[in-house]
C-alpha cells in the first residue's frame, strides 16, 4: 500500500525518509486556523485529520498521513509567525521558559476510509535569549515557516536546554507513534517484524 504525506513540509519528509519511508507528497490546502475556545489538542487533531481527509478524497487507495503541530505557552497557541515582528514577539515569549509542542497525527486508508488518530505532547526548555541572538536568528529566515518561530533541528538547537518527550514530535512528526499506527494498517512484514514501506 502506497504511503502519501499530506504536507509539503521538508522536515516531515526528512523524518519519514529517516525511517525508510519514501512517500508520495500531496500537500493539503486546509487553512491552519485556530478557533476560539478550542484546546490545542483538539485543534491539532482537527487540522491533521482535515488535511489527511482532503488528500484521501483525491485518491482511490493508499495510506495518507496528516499532521499539524502547535506550540503552546501560557495557554496561547503559537502557529507559524505572520512576519518578522511576530517571530520576534514569539521568541521573546518562549525565551528562558518551557513550552509545549503538540502534534495531531492522522492516518487514513483512502480505500476503506478507516482512520487512526493520536496527539503527542513534548515539553521544550528554552534558554534565555539576548536581543542580539533573537535578531541574528530571525535574520537567517529560519523562523518563517515554523510553529513557535524556531526549528529544533536547525540553528535553534543551540537555544534548547532540554526536552521531555519525543524529539521528532518537536520537528513535526512523532515517529514512534506513527510507526505504531502504520502497524495497525498492516504495514509490517510478519516474518521479519520489519516495516514494509513501498517506494514511489
Amino acid at each position: 500500500m502506497q504511503i502519501i504525506l499530506a504536507s509539503n513540509s521538508p522536515r516531515r519528509l526528512m523524518l519519514l525518509r529517516q525511517i525508510g519511508i519514501e512517500p508520495i507528497v500531496i500537500p493539503s490546502h486546509v487553512p491552519e486556523d485556530i478557533r476560539e475556545g478550542e484546546s490545542p489538542e483538539d485543534s491539532a487533531l482537527r487540522l491533521a485529520t482535515a488535511k489527511a481527509r482532503e488528500v484521501a478524497g483525491q485518491l482511490r487507495e493508499g495510506l495518507i498521513i496528516g499532521a499539524d503541530t502547535i506550540v503552546v505557552i501560557d495557554g496561547e497557541q503559537l502557529g507559524k509567525p505572520a512576519d518578522e515582528r511576530d517571530a520576534r514577539r514569539v521568541l521573546r515569549l518562549i525565551s528562558g521558559r518551557s513550552h509545549s509542542v503538540i502534534t495531531g497525527l492522522a492516518v487514513i486508508d483512502a480505500k476503506t476510509s478507516e482512520v487512526k488518530t493520536t496527539v503527542v505532547r513534548t515539553t521544550v526548555r528554552f534558554k534565555r535569549l539576548t536581543e542580539e541572538e533573537i535578531d541574528a536568528y530571525i535574520a537567517t529566515g529560519d523562523p518563517r515557516d515554523k510553529a513557535g518561530a524556531y526549528g529544533i533541528q536547525g540553528r535553534a538547537a543551540a537555544f534548547i536546554e532540554g526536552i521531555e518527550g519525543c524529539y521528532s514530535n518537536v520537528v513535526g512528526l512523532p515517529l514512534s507513534e506513527l510507526a505504531e499506527m502504520l502497524k495497525l494498517f498492516g504495514q509490517v512484514n510478519r516474518e521479519s517484524g520489519l516495516f514494509e514501506y513501498p517506494c514511489k
